[in-house]
């Protein structure tokens, strides 16, 4: 069975064969240095044997690199694997649950217990939209208007703006008609269940 020990290790070894063949890169750099500085300082016996060792350093990077990229495959493939061995044994999973699921599954009980539901989350709508109302009604009529219009305007004095406080446009009118048709019928949903 392939465990992700395995697959730790493959990607461990995948990046030190990277390791290596950047490491051969640089030896290869400085082998050419050298045959340079031998060169000029016209050593050719020196110059060929640096050049022999630039052009092994060279094939032994590639080497690595193509070892790297078969191991970094292989990885890929256990990834995968490991990956289909775990969907798989999730699904069986919930096969199983699904299965008893559907075995004590009661549609005309989950239906009543649905529609009691939805029945109590409307009457826990209207009794919060009723207390946001209340509340906002005591705030209201706890602080006088003319001291809050006062207090506006000193504040907008200080910031140096002009404060338009004055009569409600056109369009909140409406907004406010609307919204005491919607009070009405929150108030008379309210009064039947106070009923009940």
């Amino acid at each position: 069975m392939i465990c992700s020990d395995h697959l730790f290790n493959l990607k461990f070894a995948a990046k030190e064969l990277q390791r290596q063949s950047k490491k051969s890169e640089k030896e290869e750099k400085a082998e050419k240095l050298k045959l340079k500085k031998a060169i000029e300082k016209n050593n050719m016996d020196v110059a060929r044997i640096h050049a022999e060792n630039a052009i092994r350093q060279k094939n032994q990077s590639l080497n690595y690199l193509r070892m790297s990229a078969r191991v970094d495959a292989v990885a890929c493939r256990v990834q995968s694997a490991l990956t289909t061995q775990r969907v798989t044994k999730s699904m069986a999973g919930v096969v199983k649950a699904m299965d008893s699921a559907m075995k004590a599954m009661n549609l005309e009980k989950i239906s009543g217990l649905m529609d009691k539901f939805e029945k109590e989350f409307e009457d826990l709508d209207v009794q919060t939209s009723y207390m946001d109302q209340a509340m906002s009604q005591t705030t209201t009529t706890a602080v006088p208007q003319n001291d809050v219009d006062t207090l506006m305007q000193q504040a907008a004095e200080e910031a140096g703006l002009e404060l338009t406080m004055g009569l409600p446009s056109a369009g909140s009118v409406g907004v406010s008609t609307q919204a005491s048709v919607e009070q009405d019928e929150l108030s008379q949903r309210l009064a039947k269940l106070r009923e009940v």
